[in-house]
């Protein structure tokens, strides 16, 4: 038996928001918990939220990360929140550990994390959660270390930790102890049933281009001219020339780059953040050289319609079980994308997952899940980062 309970606190005191959505997702819970996942706002002060939390919840092992916005089964938090999620079980184990350094090594950080909470489980992990700080390090980086420890084929997912659209600092939660720069990540073994569901809906416009020179994030050329042209082209070069004065990330909201990928219907998407004098673009993960892109563009119906369509995918592979508890990686983009209409998005999640059961959520800096959302084929789970995409977690 799986149950979880759900809590959301704000105001202006940090300890106290803290407190008052650890105390709702206690009594909501109304039993011993074994897992606690807390998401905050950066406008809190992190340590004090934190030990408002613990204040209630003890030593209950504990995992989370700042946000960019929070979700709760009420929808998206109407401003700053902290949101925390209790979760029991008599047949599932948790085990939480961390991978510090991302700065010095994304690859050997995502490696840690996962061998860190491997060395504690007593029996064989089914699934991996996790947050990494993608601001100090490559996101892409990240996953690959994790599944070099976990296994190529193994169903991880997560959401990268956000500070409010600063893009400044992250912070990553492990019991007591605020971090950044790392990645935080939970195990889960035991006799569960889990699905995921990975969807984003931009809809590609131009002329698909090659990758024909790029450094690991850094996108140099297409088709043999600088990356930049692919905006360009469609925006005139007045416009261009103002990415390169403001941020081409404000831009990349709406109109960002997709990657043909193997094992998805779908394009992975890849945010451009900077493009420099030479027309250069840097993406918040890499485009490898040969890489088929195109620009995308978003619209708010089709991104409504294929989070319905990616929560209806992630209750299916439940087979039959209804979901105890869903957890939601959003990305940041999406919120921008939907603005005030953003819980029209959630509202379609719930008609697939059921409207009162528990869901805890957050808008990200980049998700991570199987391509395609593919966790019953192993030999076809394939892990990856993603950009501008919501990716739902069913567990029961």
């Amino acid at each position: 038996m799986m149950k979880a309970g759900v809590g959301i606190g704000s105001g202006d005191d940090s300890h106290k928001a803290g407190v008052e959505a650890a105390l709702q997702a206690k009594e909501e819970l109304g039993e011993e918990a074994k897992l606690a996942i807390v998401l905050s706002s950066v406008e809190y002060n992190q340590e004090e939220m934190l030990e408002g939390v613990r204040s209630i919840t003890g030593d209950t092992l504990l995992v989370g990360s700042s946000t960019a916005g929070e979700i709760t089964t009420n929808g998206p938090a109407d401003r700053h929140s902290v949101v925390v999620m209790l979760i029991s079980s008599d047949t599932v184990s948790f085990w939480a550990g961390i991978g510090e350094g991302i700065a010095e090594g994304a690859v050997e950080a995502g490696r840690k994390v996962a061998d860190s909470v491997k060395v504690q489980a007593t029996e064989e992990l089914k699934s991996f959660i996790m947050f990494p700080d993608v601001l100090a390090g490559n996101g892409a980086d990240i996953v690959r270390g994790a599944l070099q420890s976990l296994g190529e084929h193994f169903p991880l997912v997560g959401g990268a930790s956000g500070d409010d659209f600063r893009f400044e600092k992250t912070y990553q939660y492990l019991n007591d102890k605020v971090y950044s720069g790392t990645v935080v990540g939970v195990g889960l073994s035991g006799e569960f049933k889990f699905g995921i569901g990975v969807k984003h809906g931009w809809i590609p416009i131009g002329m698909p281009k090659k990758v024909t020179k790029a450094e690991g994030s850094v996108l140099h050329e297409l088709d043999g001219e600088p990356a930049i042209k692919v905006y360009e082209e469609y925006f005139g070069e007045e416009e261009a020339k103002e990415l390169k004065e403001k941020t081409l990330a404000q831009l990349a909201i709406t109109y960002p780059l997709g990657m043909k990928v193997g094992g998805s219907d779908e394009m992975l998407i890849r945010d451009p953040i900077t493009v420099d004098e030479h027309g250069s673009i840097t993406c918040a993960a890499e485009i490898p050289e040969g890489s088929e892109i195109q620009l995308m563009v978003g619209s708010r119906e089709e991104a409504v319609k294929v989070a319905e369509i990616a929560a209806e995918k992630a209750v299916e592979q439940l087979e039959g079980e209804k979901p105890s508890a869903v957890i939601i990686f959003n990305c940041i983009a999406r919120s921008k994308l939907f603005g005030e209409r953003k819980g029209d998005e959630i509202a379609a999640i719930q008609k697939a997952v059921g409207a009162n059961t528990p869901l805890i959520g957050f808008y990200t800096y980049g998700e991570q899940a199987p391509l395609g959302g593919e966790v019953r084929n192993i030999e076809k789970c394939n892990p990856a980062f993603h950009n501008e995409t919501v990716v739902i977690l069913t567990l029961a």
